[in-house]
């Protein structure tokens, strides 16, 4: 029999995954209950934070350490969803059926209900064993990551209740792999959103006006595209890059226009950008304003994500937290890979007040389907995570 038929800490992750935590309008409450309920099974404290109102709840789940007054662990991940389209799904998105094969398929199971529940597995265990550790544990949960985190961690970082917790390190989500290599993530790229709003000649169709508002958007989509075919080349001529390591544009929204053959007086691009960590972001929002003057002017640019630079965490000897993580993985035997979070997580938050982060979700030997259809997590994948986690939190949290 598979080592996963009838075990607790699967049929608790089942329970969670249940729980239709998906955008739009999420409502947490039953995340609450059931992790309140969590909470009392380990025999430890709950807080439930609402810094961005009532309806946005940040839970916490407290192991204090022998020595309180040291800086603190954050063990974070968040409860919401992205939204399914059920037609697509060949098991209901929040049934948590699991196959024959063990594989346990729900929206959340690798996109991260599942690390969130490996934590509390892993401290249920330690705890279970009598085991004590140096520094406190804060067990995070918090809202709306996947639409930006700014109600959820941009918020309770801020906080003076996020103060009180005295952090020190951060671990929190990362990416399954399809091979036996598992990823760790130590920065992220600044995400831009920018809308040119282009005013222009209006007029009739039939004619060839100067300075349309279609030309100038040519010319600051040739220079973007330019832009991005030179991150492209960088890509695939060198090996030793990865998607996080370069600047990624992709053109994403157009507006404008009213009937055929009516040259519009205005037109609106929306680009979304991901900058890398080695772009200067003053002299790249000079640039974009630069290609605005020559197109023409006229054009006005709206950030609707401007992120500001986050310094990544360091990986080296400087950081005795990382040098512990580094050393348990070691004695697992896990052959890790450190890389730039290619997307946005809620990591940037805690990097930006100057607390160093780590993302890792330990799936190895599994598809990554976070946001895809038919999302699903291995069992036993799941349960060798939670063995992981035994060595990795006391590592961290004894430094």
């Amino acid at each position: 029999m598979s080592s996963w038929k009838n075990n607790q800490e699967i049929e608790i992750f089942r329970e969670y995954l249940r729980i239709p935590s998906v955008h739009p309008d999420v409502d947490y409450a039953p995340c609450v209950e059931f992790l309140k309920k969590q909470a009392i099974d380990l025999g430890l404290p709950i807080e439930v934070y609402h810094a961005s109102g009532p309806t946005k709840p940040v839970v916490v789940i407290t192991w204090v350490g022998q020595r309180p007054e040291l800086p603190t662990i954050v063990l974070n991940s968040h409860m919401d969803v992205v939204p399914v389209y059920p037609e697509k799904w060949t098991h209901p998105a929040f049934s948590a059926d699991i196959d024959d094969e063990g594989r346990i398929f729900a929206r959340g199971s690798q996109d991260m209900k599942c690390v969130g529940m490996q934590y509390l597995a892993a401290i249920r265990a330690l705890r279970k064993n009598g085991v004590t550790l140096k520094r406190t544990i804060h067990v995070i949960f918090v809202p709306d990551e996947e639409i930006g985190g700014t109600k959820g961690m941009r918020v309770f970082v801020k906080s003076n209740e996020f103060k009180k917790l005295n952090v020190g390190f951060s671990l929190d989500e990362g990416v399954a792999s399809v091979n036996e290599t598992f990823l760790v993530y130590y920065a992220e790229r600044s995400i831009w959103q920018v809308k040119f709003i282009i005013s222009g000649t209006a007029g009739h169709g039939s004619l060839l006006h100067k300075n349309t508002a279609g030309q100038k958007l040519h010319y600051i989509l040739n220079k973007l595209m330019e832009f991005r075919k030179h991150e492209e080349d960088r890509l695939e001529n060198d090996s030793s890059l990865t998607i996080g390591d370069v600047t990624t544009i992709n053109f994403t929204i157009v507006k404008g226009g009213v009937q055929g053959n009516v040259v519009p007086p205005t037109m609106e691009a929306v680009f979304d950008m991901r900058l890398a960590l080695n772009v200067d972001h003053d002299a790249y929002e000079k640039q974009l304003r630069q290609w605005c003057t020559e197109a023409g002017g006229g054009i006005e640019i709206v950030f609707e994500h401007q992120q500001p630079k986050v310094e990544a965490t360091k990986i080296d000897d400087s950081n005795p937290f990382w040098l512990a993580f580094k050393q348990a993985t070691t004695e697992l035997g896990l052959k890790i890979q450190t890389l730039v979070f290619p997307g946005g997580t809620d990591s940037r938050y805690i990097r930006h007040i100057g607390i160093p982060a780590i993302g890792f979700s330990p799936m190895n030997h599994t598809p990554v389907l976070l946001h895809d259809n038919d999302e699903f997590l291995q069992a036993d994948v799941y349960l060798k995570g939670i063995e992981y986690y035994k060595k990795i939190i006391p590592a961290v949290t004894n430094v």
